[in-house]
């Protein structure tokens, strides 16, 4: 199991950060700084971000664990953890201890399967 969680956590890093990158960043967030010099039409584009990002994390666990229940879980948690962080009910240490908590539930989900 602890290789799974290692091969879990190296994927949440991968997706979180390189593979981010600054458009999804700055794009999937509904309460964007008014000064933000981005595309105008936030509305149209924050959902289509959040949920590129929230797919390539929630695709790697997938293929990490082979089971579409954790990709779903992924998916819908990842996108709830980073709308409270972007709504500012959490802070960014907040939301990756989050996250990675949510790889050692679908470890123990896993086991309990």
């Amino acid at each position: 199991m602890i290789n799974l969680f290692i091969l879990l956590l190296l994927w949440h890093f991968l997706a979180d950060f390189p593979l981010q990158g600054d458009f999804l960043a700055a794009n999937k967030n509904p309460y964007p700084p008014v000064n933000r010099n981005q595309v105008r039409d936030l509305e149209a584009i924050w959902p289509w971000c959040m949920g590129a990002h929230c797919a390539i994390h929630a695709g790697g666990v997938y293929v990490i664990t082979g089971w579409w229940v954790l990709f779903v879980a992924e998916l819908v948690a990842h996108a709830a953890i980073d709308c409270a962080k972007c709504s500012g009910r959490i802070t960014f240490g907040q939301d990756q201890v989050l996250h990675l908590g949510c790889k050692v539930l679908w470890i123990v989900l896993l086991v309990l399967r």
